[in-house]
């Protein structure tokens, strides 16, 4: 069975169909990059663009970077334009792909559900996290394999900072850190959430994710295991397909 998924993300929008039974890509994802200012309208276009690239006429499910409650209202939009918040996500969207069916979601959440399904988090129970990397810091949190939604640990304050203005990828591109330099920050960071939450695992996610050999061997003292999201940087492709097809059954 295959669905859609689209990623929207602070510096890209990239997309494909998924196919369901591997939980993977069924064919190349496409990318365009995120307008700037990233407005509904300027982003509604580009999730057109990534859909009409594949002339996909069935559901479609679709992540978003902040807050998103219903399955379709935007609550929170920290690193895309605020004209976001309060937005019908669901509306916009499938009424710019055609009246296709969408369903909308927290990025990370995305992102988790499909590494709980079919990466690093498969057959684990207990609290699990997932932390993405990049523009910002998404998280998902699991217990039991059950998701709690919406938890945006990426905004927690940290010695007087939202954690992602100085741990987040873009803050180790925007400050030319070295990787050792950014997984101190990464550590303290995880060893925040870990004193708050207690997981048994930690999986870190985002495209940062395929370098983890870079960072991960740094990052010291967690008692949690932490490793590499396994779907990388198409879990978010694969979660929000996954959602939809939830959905449409």
């Amino acid at each position: 069975m295959q669905i859609f998924g689209v990623d929207i993300g602070g510096s890209g929008i990239k997309g494909a169909p998924v196919d369901l039974d591997r939980g993977d890509l069924a064919e190349e994802r496409f990318k365009v990059l995120t307008p700037h200012p990233a407005t509904p309208d300027a982003v509604a276009d580009g999730v057109k663009d990534v859909v009409d690239h594949f002339g996909w006429s069935g559901p479609v499910g679709i992540t978003f970077p902040g807050v998103v409650t219903g399955g379709s209202t935007i609550r929170t939009a920290a690193n895309v334009d605020k004209s976001w918040i309060d937005t019908d996500a669901g509306a916009l969207l499938g009424e710019r792909i055609g009246g296709l069916p969408v369903t909308v979601l927290n990025d990370a959440d995305a992102a988790g559900v499909a590494e709980m399904q079919f990466g690093a988090g498969k057959d684990r129970s207990g609290t699990v996290i997932l932390l993405t990397f990049g523009t910002g810091i998404g998280s998902a949190l699991f217990i039991d394999g059950e998701l709690v939604p919406n938890t945006e640990l990426g905004h927690l304050e940290l010695n007087g900072h939202d954690a992602e203005k100085k741990a987040s990828t873009k803050a180790k591109d925007d400050n030319e850190l070295t990787w050792e330099h950014w997984a101190r920050r990464v550590t303290k960071y995880v060893a925040h959430v870990e004193m708050l939450f207690s997981p048994e695992l930690f999986i870190i996610g985002g495209g940062v994710s395929r370098k983890a050999d870079k960072f991960l061997p740094l990052i010291e003292g967690i008692t949690a295991e932490i490793v590499p999201a396994q779907l990388q940087n198409n879990a978010g492709i694969v979660g929000a397909a996954m959602r939809a097809a939830n959905l449409a059954q």
